[in-house]
């Protein structure tokens, strides 16, 4: 594989992990955290299928249309608990960037670099702010606080308090940041 190829399947193989790491998380005992996990696991896959490269798989132009159904209605779902969870703002973005992507690449099946490149639409900017935002937001929330004064070193750590790994907080933290990286390069690319 060279260029574009390598870095589509180093793409894939990142999203498959997130989303089986969403998988892994879905096994809470928190029905919150279960459906949060849910919708990045589905985000984390669908973004694994949208980054296989062209030469690999190009499908008709009715398979993004079932995406942006899919994404369309996982959208709704964040839209509907958005109400008691913000968190879910977030993932109604990501659900509206997946229906915008699959929706231009609906439009574009079967026609390689149609059209002429006259810039960067308004949406995929403005998609592209809210990602670099987001992405730069969770890589501050990765860095570690040292202990200060009345606080021990530690503390809150899951490890310590026995929890399995697929439930530390840093790790789901680290993931939903490799998904935003992971947007961002797709809608460079779109």
């Amino acid at each position: 594989m060279h260029g574009p190829d390598a870095s589509g399947w180093s793409l894939v193989a990142l999203c498959v992990v997130t989303g089986a790491h969403g998988l892994l998380r879905m096994r809470s005992g928190v029905g919150e955290q279960r459906r949060a996990a849910g919708g990045e696991a589905l985000m984390g896959f669908g973004m694994a299928v949208m980054a296989v490269p062209a030469a690999a798989f190009s499908p008709p132009w009715w398979v993004w249309s079932g995406f942006a159904v899919v994404f369309g209605a996982a959208g709704l779902r964040a839209l509907w608990d958005a109400r008691t969870d913000a968190h879910q703002l977030h993932h109604l973005v990501g659900a509206g960037a997946m229906v915008y992507m699959a929706a231009v690449m609906a439009g574009s099946a079967g026609r390689p670099h149609a059209g002429t490149s006259a810039g960067v639409p308004l949406l995929t900017g403005a998609l592209l702010l809210y990602f670099v935002g987001y992405v730069l937001l969770s890589g501050a929330r990765l860095v570690p606080v040292p202990a200060g004064p009345g606080r021990a070193a530690g503390t809150g750590d899951a490890v310590a308090r026995g929890t399995g790994w697929g439930e530390r907080p840093e790790l789901a933290r680290a993931c939903r940041l490799s998904m935003g990286i992971a947007m961002l390069i797709m809608l460079l690319t779109l």
